[in-house]
């Protein structure tokens, strides 16, 4: 998307695959200064270490000024970010299109 980084994740972010995720996420940070939308529609699974990667992103991101945006959490890993309150820290949106007009603002998913 023009003026976005977007980061389309699939699959399960669990201990066995942020590793290699936040080599690769680190890698796209340095070689862009766009805000960051996370495309979360394809990920099946989160645990508390695919959250850290989140957070960690956010952190990295928010450093330089950039915000950080998730996109289309399917049902269990909108449960989860509200459970630990996740979604109060990030600007969650209910589709990838929302989230690129919305980047930066905080629109809660319903």
């Amino acid at each position: 998307m023009p003026g976005h980084t977007v980061l389309a994740v699939g699959g399960e972010l669990d201990i066995e695959t942020t590793a290699a995720l936040r080599l690769q996420i680190i890698s796209i940070l340095a070689a862009t200064t766009t805000p960051v939308i996370f495309d979360l529609s394809g990920v099946s699974f989160c645990d508390a270490s695919g959250l850290a990667l989140l957070v960690g992103t956010q952190r990295r991101a928010k450093a330089e000024g950039r915000p950080v945006v998730l996109a289309a959490p399917r049902p269990n890993v909108r449960k989860l970010l509200h459970i630990t309150g996740l979604d109060r820290t990030f600007n969650v949106h209910a589709t990838l299109a929302s989230a690129e007009l919305g980047a930066g603002r905080h629109s809660v998913v319903a």
